[in-house]
């Protein structure tokens, strides 16, 4: 029992010495800003005038800290047109909008589906911007419309993404999702930002921002639905990427690291599929029901649940059992729309949960180091990878871990000093 709760310890001191806050500048980011260069100056063929206006979401945007284990797969980007809008149903047409609009914008109700989340977009407006005060002009369209959600052409889809492989490493891979924004918190989320909170988690100020920043549809039907003629081409669903960002940005580092470290687990051991697979067959749990257990775990659990003790093993294997909980009963509550639920009858879940329910501290902290600190060392030189041949004790092994995590902290130094001798020379070269 003290050996188990030793590599247990060792794993959690591990994982914290080797995670640092994320520089600014690190290559996913600066292919991000690429990317909305890029978007920025695209033009749809039928508005030569019209902007395409991106959003960074996905890892990129939702972590600060990094890992010495890579954590980003792709680098997603959502953009919107700037002469599209969607607004809730029966809500007045705008009249001022941010500057990145056009001067010409059509606007689209959101009518709600039979099924919670999925919406269809009816187009009801025509803006028209007066130049004397800035104001827009609403005219009604006599013959409504939806919008389709057809896809862009030129790209592999990937759920409601557009998928581009890079041409040169290091480069990710790129998954850009066109989307129609709304500016407004939408009705079908009402409850959230309301609802008694008994831990204060989010605060009122985060509250607040999450709401003001509206939400997105993106174009994708509900699965029941893609083989329908109509559904499967109008159905459109509400996107909350916005508003997930900032709660995961408000998070504290031992969140963002359980989350990290969720996601390693269940992607390595393959309860969660890289590629969504729920366009095809039988659907299997995705990325998004692991946020979706983070949202709803940082909000339900006091603070000192996270920080007592620091025993990220802990947290992880009862979070992996409350998600086991979730699939036994068929539910994976929707964190901002009451009446969502992401799982249902139709996933293969028996074998998930029956895995998930047997996990204990001492079988995941192995699992760690077997398959996290392990590939940590081979990022090291040979004289401190070579130490992993053997950690058959728990001495062995408090070695090794901690030769990775001196190697990781001297390369974090030395990259830092050579920052700064950077920016000396920057600010002594202006001088001049």
């Amino acid at each position: 029992m003290a050996d188990e709760r030793l590599v247990e310890d060792i794993v959690t001191k591990f994982l914290l010495n080797t995670t640092r806050l994320r520089p600014q500048l690190t290559l996913p980011a600066l292919q991000a800003v690429v990317q909305h260069v890029w978007l920025a100056g695209l033009k749809p063929h039928d508005y030569q005038e019209t902007n395409c206006i991106p959003l960074t979401t996905g890892s990129v945007a939702e972590f600060y800290i990094e890992p010495m284990l890579p954590h980003i797969g792709d680098v997603d980007t959502m953009h919107h047109l700037s002469n599209e809008l969607a607004i809730p149903r029966g809500h007045p047409p705008p009249t001022q909008l941010p500057a990145e609009f056009h001067n010409y914008v059509q606007v689209s109700e959101i009518i709600d589906s039979h099924l919670p989340g999925y919406v269809y977009l009816e187009l009801r407006y025509l803006l028209t911007e007066c130049t004397e005060d800035e104001k827009y002009n609403a005219v009604d369209y006599e013959r409504h419309m939806f919008l389709s959600n057809t896809c862009f052409p030129g790209f592999k889809v990937h759920g409601p993404a557009r998928f581009i492989s890079p041409h040169k490493q290091p480069l990710k891979s790129a998954d850009f999702v066109p989307c129609v924004c709304c500016l407004m918190w939408p009705p079908q989320a009402s409850g959230w930002p309301t609802r008694h909170r008994y831990y204060g988690s989010p605060d009122s100020i985060t509250v607040d921002h999450v709401v003001s920043n509206g939400c997105d549809m993106v174009p994708v039907a509900h699965r029941q639905c893609r083989q329908h003629k109509w559904m499967g081409e109008f159905q459109w669903r509400l996107s909350f990427s916005r508003a997930e960002i900032v709660l995961i940005n408000s998070w504290m580092p031992m969140q963002q690291i359980v989350y990290h470290l969720i996601r390693i687990f269940l992607k390595t051991e393959r309860f969660v599929d890289i590629i969504d697979s729920s366009d095809a067959g039988r659907p299997t749990l995705s990325n998004y029901h692991i946020k979706t257990l983070m949202l709803w775990a940082c909000e339900l659990k006091p603070r000192i649940w996270w920080i007592d003790d620091i025993g990220l093993i802990r947290i992880c294997v009862e979070l992996l059992h409350d998600l086991a909980v979730w699939l036994t009963e068929a539910r994976c509550p929707h964190y901002f729309i009451d009446s969502g639920n992401l799982v249902d009858s139709s996933f293969d879940l028996e074998m998930i949960c029956s895995q998930l329910v047997s996990i204990n501290k001492s079988w995941l902290s192995s699992w760690f180091v077997s398959n996290y600190i392990r590939r940590c060392a081979h990022l090291c030189p040979q004289n401190i990878s070579r130490l992993f041949a053997d950690v058959s004790t728990t001495t062995k092994l408090q070695k090794a871990a901690s030769a990775i995590v001196n190697w990781k902290l001297n390369i974090v130094f030395r990259d830092a000093w050579n920052g700064f001798e950077y920016a000396t020379y920057c600010v002594s070269a202006s001088r001049r």
